[in-house]
């Protein structure tokens, strides 16, 4: 089962945050993370990682940079900012609540 669409529309910031929490990365590294987490299960396409990526910044969630990697490529790099981590907390309360009631109910 790929776990895409509506099951997981909405909770793609609060991923992509929390991935963020445990240190600054790159789109590419952070979609490979997803994919071997997830056991190939949940997939972003670059348009979907991307998007949230650019919504997070707008937001003032995430910052990002460039940063050269080791074969010489600049990257962009994205880091979680104070008010991406207080966001964060603020959307996993809002998960754990969600998640308590379907758990109930199914």
């Amino acid at each position: 089962m790929l776990l895409t669409g509506d099951l997981l529309r909405g909770h793609t910031d609060m991923i992509l945050l929390a991935i963020l929490a445990k240190g600054d990365s790159y789109g590419y590294e952070i979609n490979k993370q997803l994919e071997d987490v997830s056991n190939g299960t949940f997939v972003l396409t670059e348009a979907t990682l991307y998007t949230s990526f650019k919504r997070l910044e707008t937001k003032g969630y995430v910052a990002s940079y460039w940063q050269e990697g080791t074969s010489g490529k600049k990257r962009k790099y994205y880091g979680i900012t104070q008010m991406g981590k207080d966001k964060l907390k603020t959307l996993e309360r809002s998960w754990l609540e969600a998640k308590q009631i379907i758990d109930s109910l199914i």
